[in-house]
This record gives structure tokens, sequence and C-alpha cells, in this order.
């Protein structure tokens, strides 16, 4: 059969280089997206079937960012200064303060609601007041007693990974524009590569049978497009100097500039002010939280005489122990709603993003390279041998097309 070439060299010049160009490109395109998609596993058993390397991967990869990264915030009390506690303290308020009479109506209600329907207006006006007043210097007390305690408050470990978990496609949305300009190399890359091992498969044609030559060479053309490009995207992992020019990685070489991004990222979409108030509250360390939360609204209830007073008169000692522990309890459910807001959200975030990058900017280039290489660095391969089973299939396709 390789008298076709012979009888078609100028085809033959043109189409195997170009088929192979086509192949790196479309095998690389593959690899980026079996990278990403699907979010979600799709597929027919445990063992056929595919979820995005990244997706799949997303709770390694937080684990290993917050061992790289913020487990190395240090003092996360001067993190907490940065976020300026009196601007924390305000937030609080302004979303507290309008619906604290809600809120005491509320308890009052579920527990004592004849006592309260029966109270005069004048009397329950003079409970709101002292609650309004009283509250100010609580929560001011308590925002001081979250700073110095967050270290042992926040498991950012187990915010990041458990956020990942519950939503793997926001690792993907960082990887997507943190590594933005790689992942268009990767695929441009792979036409290049493909082109110049088209041309070295055209030199071989004259003396390599046609059937098995194109298959093979387009495994070859698969294969190694990925490994070229992911080689050059992480290696050298140090800058190398050759002819004036400097050498290394192209995505250690953007370290500042992935930083930055990486760091606004994590700080919009994941460590919150709002999730790390839930985690607070909620999350393994959530006990000693809700502890602190009570032991500052105790106070108010315990030095609002006429409330005390009324209480126990009317329902005993008893009914007013229940309803301290109910007006506690409601604070404690309360206590992330101040930081819903995306405003403030958003507001708080380029502080966060700031200490990030600070820490990102100042690892070691194979530190900043295991930030994000390990964790998917194992399917590799496998990403490899796909893309090289695709190029040996349309190189069987171009054999077809030929004989």
């Amino acid at each position: 059969m390789s008298e076709v070439f012979v009888l078609s060299d100028l085809i033959t010049f043109w189409y195997i280089p170009l088929f192979a160009a086509l192949v790196g490109w479309g095998t690389n395109w593959l690899a980026i997206q079996l990278t990403f998609y699907p979010v979600q596993r799709v597929g027919l058993t445990r063992w056929i079937g595919w979820q995005g390397v990244i997706p799949r991967k997303s709770r390694k990869m937080a684990a290993i960012s917050v061992d790289r990264t913020l487990a190395r915030f240090g003092d996360m009390e001067s993190v907490f200064l940065k976020l300026q506690p009196e601007l924390i303290t305000r937030q609080i308020l302004k979303q507290v303060l309008p619906r604290l009479e809600e809120y005491i109506d509320e308890v009052m209600i579920e527990h004592h609601a004849v006592l309260w329907d029966n109270l005069p207006l004048a009397m329950r006006q003079r409970i709101y007041k002292w609650a309004e007043a009283q509250l100010p210097k609580r929560i001011e007390a308590l925002v001081a007693d979250f700073g110095d305690e967050l270290v042992d408050l926040v498991d950012l470990q187990e915010l990041f990974v458990d956020e990942l978990d519950k939503h793997p496609e926001l690792m993907v949305k960082i990887f997507q524009q943190s590594g933005e300009k790689e992942l268009k190399f990767i695929v441009k890359s792979g036409f290049g590569f493909g082109l110049i091992i088209g041309l070295l498969m055209v030199l071989a044609v004259k003396t390599a049978p046609v059937a098995w030559l194109l298959p093979v060479g387009g495994f070859v053309v698969g294969f190694i497009t990925n490994w070229l490009a992911l080689n050059l995207i992480f290696r050298p992992l140090n800058p190398r100097y050759f002819l004036g020019f400097c050498i290394q990685g192209l995505f250690l070489k953007r370290q500042e500039e992935v930083s930055k991004v990486w760091s606004r990222l994590i700080a919009e979409e994941l460590i919150t002010v709002e999730k790390v108030s839930r985690s607070m509250v909620f999350g393994k360390n959530g006990h000693r939280t809700r502890a602190i939360i009570q032991r500052h609204i105790r106070p108010i209830l315990d030095q609002s005489v006429l409330l005390k007073v009324v209480t126990q008169v009317a329902v005993g000692a008893g009914g007013y122990a229940e309803l301290k522990k109910a007006l506690q309890d409601k604070a404690v459910a309360v206590s992330t709603e101040p930081f819903h807001d995306m405003s403030f959200n958003k507001d708080r975030a380029p502080v966060v993003a700031e200490v990030i990058e600070a820490r990102m900017t100042s690892l070691s280039a194979a530190e900043f390279q295991d930030v994000l290489r390990p964790a998917f660095q194992e399917e590799e391969w496998q990403l490899m041998l796909i893309g090289g089973g695709l190029g040996a299939l349309v190189g069987v396709i171009q054999w077809f097309l030929l004989v």
C-alpha cells in the first residue's frame, strides 16, 4: 500500500502534517476539557464514566492549597485586625438593631405568648430600649473576643475543603481564570507540535508501511503534544539563561500574576466573611463560638431587672431560666445573618486576598508548583494516553482515506 504515497507525494507532504497538526490541537483541547468537565461524574457504571480531574480532585487540591498558603497565615489576629473589627461590629449592629424587637417578640411569643400578649405596651417598649442600649457594647466585646481566639475558632482547611466538596465548580473557575494563558498555550501549542511531528512523519513515509505508520504516528502526536505542553508550563522549575534569554516554566514565570488572580478568587468565593462566620458557629469548633456568644448575651438578660422580675413573677424561676436559654439560642441562630450582605463581603475580600497573595508570591518555585500540580499530576498519564489513543484512531481514518 506504500505505492499510494509514491503516486501522491504532493498530497502526502501536505496531508500528513496538516492532519498531525489538527490531531495535536484536538487532543490537547480534549485534554483540557477532560481536566475540567464534566463537573459531576457522568457514566454507566463505577468503572465506565468520567468526571473532570479538577472537580474529582477538589478535596485533595483544597488540602494542598491550605497547607501551602492558608496555613502560612501565621498570626490570625493580624489578619483579623486588617479586616477592621470596628467595621465588623458596625455591620452586625446595622443588621441586628432594626430587627431586635422582632427577635425578642419571636422568642417571647414562642415560649411565653400569654405573658407577652398581656404585658402593657409601655413595659415592652422599655424592654426593647434596654436591649437596644446594651447591645452595642456587648457586640463590641464579642467581636474582640473572636479576634483573640480566631485561630482556635476557624478551621481554614475544614472550611476550604467542605466548600469545594460541595461546589467543585469553584475550583474549576479558580483554575480556569488563574491559568487562562497556560490553558490557551496548551491548545495552541498542540497545533505547532503536531505540525513538526507531522513533517517528521513525511520523512518516514518512504521507508515505513502505511498500515502502521499513520496510526502509530497519530498516537505519538496525541501523546507527545500533551506531554510537551505540560512540561513547558512547569519546566524548568527555576530560571535558566540561554543566549541572554530567561527560560522557565510558563506558569512559574507568572507567579506574581497568577498569585493575584488565585488570591482574589479564593477571597471572593471561598474565604468570605460570611463563610468564615458560618464555619465559626457551625463548624468543628462551633461549640466554642456558641459559648462565647452566649457568654456575651447573658449579661443583657441578667441586667434587665424589669424582664427578670416580670418573668419570674409570671412563670417562676424555671420559666425565666428557660427564657434565658431561648434568647441565647436565638442569638446563636441569627449570629451569621449580618454577614449575608454581599456588598460587605465584597468590600472585605481584598483584605483577605492581599494576605493570601503575599504568602503565594513568597513561595519558592517548587512550593508554588506544588500548590496546583501534584493533586492532578497522577492523572496526566491517563490524559496523555487518551490523547494518544484518539490520535491513533485519527491515523487509522487517514489511512482509509488515503488508500
